[in-house]
C-alpha cells in the first residue's frame, strides 16, 4: 500500500474498538490478528477489522486517527454500520 489507512479494530459486534493508522494494513491487522501487539486490542481482543480507510499519505490517515479517536463512540458505531452493517471481518478483503 502506497500512503497510509486509518482503521478500526472490533472484538464483536458493538463490542470494544480500537482505532488505528499505518502504512502497512496488511501486516498491522495481522498483529493484532494474532495479538502481537501489547495493549487495547490484546486485552480486549480486538482481532476484527472492522472498518478501514486508504489515504494518499501516512500523515493524513494519521490526522484522520486522531480525529476518529476524538469522536463519540456512537459516531464510530454509525460509520462502522454504514460501510459494514454485518460487523464482518474486512480481513479477507484486504489480503489482495
Amino acid at each position: 500500500m502506497k500512503g497510509g489507512a486509518v482503521y478500526l479494530m472490533a472484538n464483536r459486534k458493538n463490542g470494544a474498538l480500537y482505532t488505528g493508522s499505518t502504512s502497512k494494513l496488511v501486516q498491522r491487522v495481522s498483529q493484532h490478528r494474532e495479538m502481537l501487539i501489547e495493549g487495547h486490542t490484546k486485552t480486549h481482543g480486538c482481532t476484527k477489522l472492522v472498518w478501514f480507510e486508504v489515504h494518499e499519505d501516512l500523515q493524513e490517515a494519521r490526522r484522520r486517527e486522531l480525529q476518529i479517536k476524538r469522536w463519540k463512540r456512537s459516531w464510530k458505531v454509525r460509520m462502522i454500520e454504514e460501510a459494514n452493517s454485518d460487523w464482518r471481518d474486512l480481513w479477507f478483503d484486504i489480503q489482495g
